[in-house]
């Protein structure tokens, strides 16, 4: 169990604007977060400095840097020397299986926050996985996320002896940005701690033309406020 009663739950925290709304609704549920993030080699490695501004700002238990350089296997624009795409429509993002798809990813991520769990007591690990946005990365998808569930509950000693199951919560599966904008900015988040840029520049400024500031910035957009991340150039040529 968690702090004071509550009980806890393993939340996988990039620094993103989507695991960090995660965090906070992990904490509206009830749950003590414990969050973990993973150092794969990605470009965008600011964001492990912003995981650890979130995860202290928000109170998370505990957090949990693992190194696991995906590098390796290369094979992704966000480990590998691919470049990443920059200034596609909406028609162009949602169509097919993008190059910044990180091999199985999730499923890498999922078995060390399942692993975490079964050693802290904890039956829930939440993502940050979204559906809607990403609809061209297979492990964002709600068949990924219940097939994993059910591996979840045969792999493991605790799933084989316990009395209860594994659940794997992505509260965001089904929303659009803007809908998650919305509900973070309810539970109080600080999106101007996270890092969303697929390829940021070496201060941390995001670049405002891949697909994950553009999705971000339309967010924003739509519900009328500025994005308060640091942009190299904003669109619309403001740099900040």
């Amino acid at each position: 169990m968690g702090g004071h009663g509550r009980p806890s739950a393993v939340v996988l925290l990039s620094g993103g604007l989507d695991s960090t709304t995660t965090l906070a609704i992990a904490q509206a549920r009830g749950f003590t977060p414990y969050a973990l993030t993973v150092g794969y080699g990605q470009r965008h490695a600011v964001e492990l400095e912003a995981a650890r501004r979130v995860a202290q700002a928000m109170g998370a238990a505990a957090h949990q840097v693992i190194e696991l350089d995906l590098r390796a296997f290369g094979g992704s624009a966000l480990t590998a020397d691919v470049p990443v795409p920059k200034h596609r429509s909406d028609a162009e993002i949602g169509r097919g299986i993008p190059v910044t798809y990180v091999p199985a990813r999730n499923t890498i991520f999922l078995s060390l926050a399942l692993a975490w769990a079964e050693v802290l007591g904890a039956w829930d690990v939440f993502l940050g996985v979204n559906a809607l946005d990403y609809s061209g990365y297979p492990d964002c998808r709600p068949e990924f996320i219940e097939a994993f569930e059910r591996l979840a509950n045969l792999a493991t000693k605790a799933g084989v002896e316990g009395r209860r199951r594994f659940t794997v919560h992505a509260p965001l599966l089904r929303l659009s940005k803007k809908e998650i904008l919305r509900t973070g900015l309810d539970l109080g988040v600080d999106y101007g701690l996270t890092v969303s840029c697929y390829d940021p520049d070496r201060t941390g400024a995001a670049c405002g033309a891949c697909d994950a500031c553009r999705l971000r910035l339309k967010g924003f957009a739509a519900l009328g406020m500025e994005d308060p991340a640091r942009y190299v150039v904003r669109p619309g040529g403001i740099a900040r």
